[in-house]
C-alpha cells in the first residue's frame, strides 16, 4: 500500500493509505484526531473542513494521497499555544454559537479561513461563506455574531433568517 507523509498541526504524520482512504477518514482513523466530523461523505455539510496548505477544503473530497507532503490543520490545532481558546473558538463559546457541536470543528475552521482572507467581513459576507456549512441546531444566528466578534466588530443585531 502506498503510504502517506503530511504535517499534521505542525506535527508529522506517516500512514499506510488504500488509493481510496479520504483524508478525512486518514485524519480520524490514522492519525486520531476525530475533531474532523464526517457528516455526510458527500462535501454537503461541510463538518470535515480543514486547511490543507492553507486553504480550506472539505476532507471528504480529497484523498489522503493527494495531501501527501501537505501541511494540514485541524480543529485540534486552533488552540493558542497555552492551550486557552483562540478568539475564533473563545467567541463561539461566548456568543453560544454551537449546540450539539458536531457541526462547530468545520464552522471554525471556515471561520478562520474567511477571517484571513477577509479581516472585517460584513454579516452578508459571513453568511455567503457559511454556506457549504450546514447546522441543524443553531439556525446560524450566534454562528454568525460569533465570527462578527472574532473580526473585532461590535455585535449588535444580527439578522434572523
Amino acid at each position: 500500500m502506498p503510504k502517506v507523509n503530511i504535517t499534521v498541526n505542525n506535527n508529522p504524520a506517516t500512514g499506510e493509505v488504500e488509493g481510496r482512504t479520504l483524508l478525512s477518514t486518514f485524519l480520524r482513523d490514522i492519525v486520531g484526531l476525530t475533531g474532523t466530523h464526517i457528516g455526510c461523505d458527500t462535501s454537503q455539510c461541510g463538518a470535515c473542513v480543514v486547511h490543507v496548505n492553507g486553504d480550506a477544503i472539505k476532507a471528504c473530497t480529497m484523498f489522503a494521497l493527494e495531501a501527501d507532503g501537505a501541511t494540514v490543520d485541524t480543529i485540534e490545532g486552533q488552540a493558542n499555544a497555552d492551550g486557552s481558546l483562540n478568539v475564533i473558538q473563545q467567541a463561539f463559546q461566548d456568543h453560544h454559537a454551537l449546540q450539539c457541536g458536531f457541526c462547530t470543528p468545520g464552522m471554525v475552521m471556515s471561520a478562520s479561513a474567511l477571517l484571513k482572507e477577509n479581516p472585517s467581513p460584513s454579516e452578508a459576507e459571513v453568511r455567503k461563506y457559511l454556506e457549504g456549512n450546514l447546522c441543524r441546531c443553531t439556525g446560524y444566528h450566534n454562528i454568525v455574531k460569533a465570527i462578527l466578534a472574532a473580526s473585532g466588530q461590535e455585535v449588535s443585531a444580527v439578522a434572523a433568517e
